[in-house]
């Protein structure tokens, strides 16, 4: 074993892993794109929060309605295969939206689509990622994937919203499209080992339970899954409603705001390299579930006080919570997992958190509403405590596992 931590140098040293790595920074500027474009046309058609709030549920519910089914065939079919396959679906409704965006109830199916896309795609990019390097260089990896997407959001969400003012929401669209090309392209040579051969085929709900009995019976799975469904009850809130935090707790609105944004951005964008340069063995479930307690403290925090510059600090800290935490955090899950119910268990996750972002959205407006901003909080904090708490229960991995971690 390496006497220091993997690193980038190592894992991007690994020509699939370049592969990989390419394929999802080039959807992901896509991705920031779209979502802004996308934001913007709706409440353009419609005039209401409720009418973006649509494209919201639109993109939640296929998670919903098909991971649980999804999750079986990313284990049956060959993953790259599906990722492709992925690529090539959203593409065509990319270029759609990018000629025809008139109608609202269009432009809501087709972000559905787009989004029954995702459902397949991304269990099965984060099914092959741990085929790809050594299971020591998995936080590196996830580190790598992380910090272009963070990066391309910062980068690219101002430019975004100019090239729809300057150019209109056509060419927003169209690159998405050109992203997706280009991500199935380096895909399609992406090679992988062959997975393991397959037992008979039993219909699909029974291998989804597999997946499910997987999930429930492995303690550290087990813990991750329920630490998932508390972050995502406090989160969906949290996120959605920052914005009525500023404006009637901190007092602040328009730039202010996008200070607060920007605090979170820049802490996300720095977590994964202080993480590779300062912590060793980051896989310990101190650095996997302690970030949650990070992030719930900061909403405490963010309760409590009505000084800005202290919210924008806690910010900086709430962002570096939130890189660290999904890179441990995914990389533990994707050591963890049996290959042979990878698809159906990061399926499930995916489920666990947009059914629970889900619900944090509803009862977070209406708790806001009725009692306050600050007691969104407050529940928020309180939320991700106990999903620290619920990893820390769960103890360590075997020995074996933390060794290697």
């Amino acid at each position: 074993m390496k006497s220091t931590q993997p690193g980038l140098r190592d894992v991007f040293a690994r020509p699939a892993y370049r592969r990989l790595w390419v394929a999802r920074t080039v959807s992901q500027w896509g991705d920031v794109l779209n979502t802004i474009a996308l934001a913007l046309l709706i409440y353009d058609l419609t005039g209401s929060g409720l009418g973006v709030s649509g494209v919201v549920a639109a993109e939640i519910l296929p998670v919903l309605l098909l991971a649980p089914f999804a999750g079986p065939l990313i284990d049956r079919w060959p993953r790259v295969r599906v990722m492709v396959a992925s690529d090539l679906f959203r593409l065509v409704l990319a270029s759609i939206l990018a000629v025809w965006h008139d109608a609202p109830a269009g432009v809501y199916a087709i972000a559905f689509g787009m989004s029954v896309g995702a459902v397949f795609f991304n269990p099965a990019a984060s099914s092959v990622l741990p085929t790809l390097v050594p299971k020591e260089e998995l936080v590196a990896a996830n580190s790598g994937i992380w910090t272009a997407a963070v990066l391309s959001q910062i980068a690219l969400a101002p430019l975004a919203g100019l090239l729809v003012v300057q150019a209109g929401y056509g060419p927003a669209f169209a690159i998405n499209a050109a992203s997706y090309a280009l991500s199935a392209l380096v895909l399609r040579g992406l090679r992988v080992p062959a997975q393991p051969e397959r037992l008979g085929r039993r219909h699909l709900l029974a291998d989804a339970r597999e997946g499910v009995r997987v999930l429930v019976q492995h303690r550290l799975l087990r813990a991750l899954a329920t630490g998932q469904l508390l972050a995502a009850l406090s989160a969906g809130a949290t996120s959605a409603l920052l914005v009525v935090l500023a404006e009637n707790h901190l007092g602040v609105t328009g730039s202010g705001y996008g200070l607060l944004i920007g605090a979170i951005g820049v802490g996300a964008a720095l977590g994964p390299l202080a993480l590779l340069q300062l912590i060793r063995r980051p896989r310990r479930p101190v650095f996997v579930f302690g970030p949650f307690a990070l992030r719930g403290v900061v909403d405490l925090v963010l309760a409590a006080v009505t000084a800005l510059p202290v919210a924008v600090g806690a910010l900086v800290v709430y962002g570096i919570g939130t890189s660290t935490g999904a890179v441990t955090f995914n990389s533990m899950l994707q050591a963890e997992t049996p290959e042979h119910v990878r698809g159906r268990v990061f399926a499930s996750m995916d489920v666990l958190w947009q059914g629970g972002r889900l619900a944090s959205l509803a009862i977070g407006g209406l708790l806001a509403d009725r009692y306050g901003i600050q007691v969104v909080y407050y529940l928020g904090g309180i939320l991700l405590l106990a999903a620290a708490a619920a990893g820390f229960t769960a103890g360590r991995p075997r020995d074996e596992d933390a060794a290697s971690a």
